[in-house]
């Protein structure tokens, strides 16, 4: 018992080579101290970055043309080969300049083939988005545009939408367009003539898109003016109905997944089911004809059994 309590004490006496840890856990050296192998140092200095996955953006199996092979790609990638893009962020500088590449890859990738774009766009900056609408017009010199608003479409993002090809601007039946005016992109400063000039620029350009929106909707520019003094608010039919879309999506009565196809974004009826143009008072909602009440009921529309009042 006596020989192990003084083995012990021993080993408590001898110092420990090596370093010590200080309350921040960083460790003391000192010129006494044993000299440390290379595997401790690196074990000491080396930081752990956190495991992350290589994208958050879902990646899709794409074959290319000509291969026996898939490669996994992600998915906005993939859309492009296939002629589709998405556009679903805050349209600023940085934002528009990636979607004119991506248009002027597909021009350059074949001039002839449509184009579809979908947006669901929660607003964009004005000379952004008129350089987006420039590159557009150009475009549809050699193929068409078709656009498809399928959430909401807000400010110069309704613009875009209905910047397409007449016949092919669309719309999901319960989106929603946002149209107003542009102010300035960011607080101006400096003299009163500079913010002058600058305010006098900024109004130039609503004219010109006051101006692109009389052409593409058949309204008067007076007409839109007013409209756009306020937030203007428009459903997909009313959309239709002002001439800043061509047609609805409305499913179809047999979906193509039924037959034995595709339940896509493009599983949709006819012209038979559109219903919202060149018809006065057909289609739409809110502008269907009121029907004339049931014999015997009136105009009472409780759903329950009635109340005989003595």
């Amino acid at each position: 018992m006596k020989l192990s309590l003084c083995f012990l004490l021993s080993a408590l006496a001898v110092p420990t080579a090596g370093y010590s840890v200080n309350s921040k856990g960083i460790p003391n050296y000192s010129l006494q101290d044993e000299p440390l192998t290379q595997k401790e140092v690196m074990r000491m200095t080396t930081k752990r970055e956190t495991i992350k996955m290589p994208s958050q953006t879902p990646m899709v199996p794409w074959t290319p043309p000509g291969s026996d092979y898939a490669q996994f790609v992600d998915i906005y990638s993939a859309m492009y080969r296939d002629r589709t893009m998405m556009i679903h962020k805050f349209i600023d500088e940085e934002v528009a300049n990636e979607i004119i590449a991506i248009i002027l890859y597909m021009r350059n990738e074949d001039s002839r083939q449509p184009i579809s774009i979908y947006f669901n766009v929660p607003g964009a900056l004005l000379r952004p988005a008129l350089a987006i609408y420039d590159l557009l017009q150009q475009t549809k010199q050699t193929c068409d545009i078709e656009t498809v608003n399928i959430g909401l479409c807000a400010g110069m993002g309704s613009f875009l939408c209905g910047a397409g090809t007449k016949g092919k601007r669309s719309a999901m039946p319960n989106s929603r367009f946002l149209l107003q005016r542009t102010g300035m992109d960011r607080a101006f400063q400096g003299q009163a003539t500079d913010i002058v000039l600058e305010v006098r620029n900024v109004k130039a350009m609503n004219d010109r898109m006051e101006k692109a929106l009389s052409e593409m909707t058949g309204q008067p520019v007076e007409r839109i003016q007013g409209d756009l003094k306020r937030d203007f608010y428009l459903g997909a039919d009313e959309a239709v109905q002002y001439g800043l879309i061509d047609q609805v999506l409305l499913p179809a009565p047999l979906k193509r997944a039924a037959r034995g196809g595709e339940a896509d974004l493009g599983a949709f009826g006819g012209d038979e089911e559109q219903r919202y143009q060149n018809k006065e008072n057909e289609g739409g909602w809110g502008s269907q004809k009121p029907q004339a009440p049931e014999q015997g009921k009136g105009n009472n529309d409780d759903d329950g059994p009635e109340i005989l009042k003595g």
